[in-house]
């Protein structure tokens, strides 16, 4: 099997979080297998600023539903949705 990337919407629960701060915590909950390759970030409005990492997961059953759970604990994050997905 191949790995699939994936491009993950994070969004912040305030305009006041520290986003470097964030990334840091986002990259310590990934579950085993997974890496961020990259991040970037979007103005969303009104001084809020979502979070876009690219996560490689290993092509298998349930994708990227255990990084969506971990990046949905992590405190100061209010949602997490998958923007985009393919094979590499």
């Amino acid at each position: 099997m191949g790995d699939v990337a994936a491009k993950i919407k994070v969004m912040p629960n305030s305009p006041d979080v520290d986003l470097d701060d964030l990334q840091d915590r986002l990259e310590a909950v990934l579950p085993e297998g997974a890496k961020i390759r990259g991040f970037e970030r979007d103005d969303v409005a009104f001084g809020l600023v979502a979070l876009l990492p690219t996560v490689i997961v290993p092509d298998g059953a349930g994708g990227t539903e255990a990084v969506e759970e971990a990046f949905s604990q992590v405190e100061a994050v209010e949602s997490v949705a998958v923007e985009n997905v393919g094979r590499l």
